[in-house]
């Protein structure tokens, strides 16, 4: 039972992490071809909001992928994830941020169990 465990820790940290990869990637190389333009939903500035939603969507999740500082990193996508499914899904029908809860939900849950014993933390 204790190797299942850790390997449905390590399923859901694989699993959640490299599908928000495919959300981030994108950004991430859009940024980089110099394109800066991103929604502002925090009043932040279009730059500074691109640069925290690439950390939320790349950085961190290849951070949790392989389990280094994995409760630490889960704290940004846990935002990122917030941010989107509460101000700029806010008022959408539910369908339209029911992505970003799921995402929110397995953040959470990834931040409070941790990455488990197949991992850099081995927690």
């Amino acid at each position: 039972m204790v190797t299942s465990y850790h390997a449905g820790l390590l399923l859901l940290r694989l699993g959640f992490s490299g599908l928000m990869l495919t959300h981030g990637l994108p950004k991430l190389l859009r940024a980089l071809q110099g394109n800066l333009e991103f929604g502002d939903p925090l009043g932040l500035g279009p730059t500074l909001s691109l640069l925290l939603v690439i950390i939320g969507e790349v950085i961190c999740p290849l951070l949790i992928i392989v389990g280094w500082k994995t409760r630490w990193a889960a704290i940004p996508t846990i935002i990122t994830m917030a941010v989107a499914a509460f101000v700029v899904h806010g008022n959408d029908p539910f369908g339209q941020k029911e992505k970003a809860l799921l995402y929110l939900v397995a953040f959470i849950v990834i931040a409070l169990v941790g990455p488990g014993r197949y991992s850099f933390d081995r927690s």
